[in-house]
């Protein structure tokens, strides 16, 4: 079972997401339209461990960043946005996904980040 938590919750993955989310291999960041964290995957729970891990989930996503970073939070919140990019960190690089979700009525709930490592080259296809 995942060990994976939302603010509030028990510990475990929430009713509302599929279990394979808690197992995602690669980091799962969650937070609202007031940039409050409300979810992290196993992975991210890990990633941000000495950051504090499950204790980050009910703060504020800016607290996390730099300024330049804040802004660009603010703008993807704003805007119902996405922003993509790769960085190497430790040795590894990383491809970063970051955009809105958004409710049923279509307005933006809150932001999410997938935090996936690559391989150092990448193949890319054109198809169709």
């Amino acid at each position: 079972m995942s060990t994976a938590s939302t603010a509030g919750g028990s510990g475990h993955q929430p009713d509302n997401l599929p279990a394979w989310i808690g197992n995602f291999p690669g980091a799962i960041t969650v937070c609202d339209a007031d940039l409050i964290i409300t979810y992290l995957n196993d992975k991210a729970l890990a990633t941000w461990e000495k950051q504090g891990g499950r204790q980050l989930i009910g703060t504020s996503l800016l607290e996390c960043h730099q300024p330049r970073s804040n802004d660009i939070i603010r703008q993807l919140l704003a805007s119902g946005g996405t922003n993509v990019y790769t960085v190497q960190k430790a040795g590894l690089k990383k491809l970063i996904y970051q955009t809105a979700w958004k409710h049923d009525d279509g307005q933006v709930g809150g932001l999410v980040e997938l935090s996936m490592v690559i391989p150092d080259s990448l193949p890319h296809y054109v198809r169709g």
